[in-house]
């Protein structure tokens, strides 16, 4: 059976941190958290590693493996260069608590600020809605999110300037707020808060998000760049801000 190095990043929030080396074996179709529960099993019994699912729907397991950001359930082994160390450590975004697990909870404290869905009146004798089917296909792309917060993790305006505890919300909320404000039944209104609250201005569509996200939502193009558009035409087109004036 072949081995292969894997460099994990050992350290908690109150000892000094750094990488060890573990050698293991590895075989066909493993990834890379098989591995790291390999180490776990024979040489590192108290290393820390978050995970549950592994099947890439819980996006608990999410690591920067060779310095991207991914989910250690979903990189295989064989799209790895295996005759050098593979690197594994905890997001950088959020504040480490032990070996490669880290404190997302920041995510959980913003979500409750988005202000939630309001449904419109139904529409039908029977209580219920009608909706068409192009906008029920423009929303659900971001139901897929896993909440893995790699692309929070990716984020140069949360890695770099912490922004986060700073009034943005980051890419996975923008989502969040996208969904809500093209649904087609819902009556709320949350341009202002991107505006003003949710920090949307901060984001200069490098499109890094996109290129992190396991399922391949196109965060940039399809929720922040039509924010954008909805929050400038309401609130910087010189016509619209013209016709509020005459309007009071």
């Amino acid at each position: 059976m072949a081995k292969a190095t894997f460099r994990l990043w050992r350290g908690g929030t109150h000892q000094p941190g750094a990488f060890v080396d573990y050698a293991t074996e590895v075989s066909e179709g493993m990834v890379v958290l098989d591995a790291v529960h390999r180490i776990q099993a024979e040489q590192a019994p108290d290393l820390a590693c978050r995970w549950n699912c592994k099947a890439g729907k819980c996006g608990s397991c999410s690591a920067e493996i060779n310095g991207r950001p991914k989910l250690m359930c979903m990189t295989r082994l064989n799209t790895l260069d295996l005759a050098e160390p593979v690197t594994v450590e905890p997001m950088r975004a959020f504040p480490l608590l032990k070996d490669l697990v880290t404190d997302v909870s920041i995510n959980f404290r913003i979500k409750p600020g988005i202000r939630k869905f309001a449904p419109r009146t139904p529409d039908a004798a029977d209580g219920t809605w009608r909706m068409a089917q192009r906008d029920v296909d423009r929303v659900q792309e971001f139901r897929k999110c896993i909440e893995c917060y790699l692309c929070q993790d990716v984020c140069h305006v949360i890695r770099d300037h912490a922004k986060h505890e700073d009034g943005f919300i980051g890419p996975r909320f923008l989502v969040y707020a996208a969904a809500l404000e093209m649904h087609p039944l819902d009556t709320g209104d949350r341009l202002g808060d991107l505006k003003d609250r949710h920090g949307l201005g901060y984001c200069n569509i490098t499109k890094c998000c996109t290129t992190v996200c396991p399922e391949h939502i196109h965060i940039t193009d399809n929720a922040i760049i039509p924010l954008k558009e909805r929050v400038v035409d309401r609130y910087y087109d010189p016509v619209t801000r013209l016709l509020r004036m005459f309007r009071g």
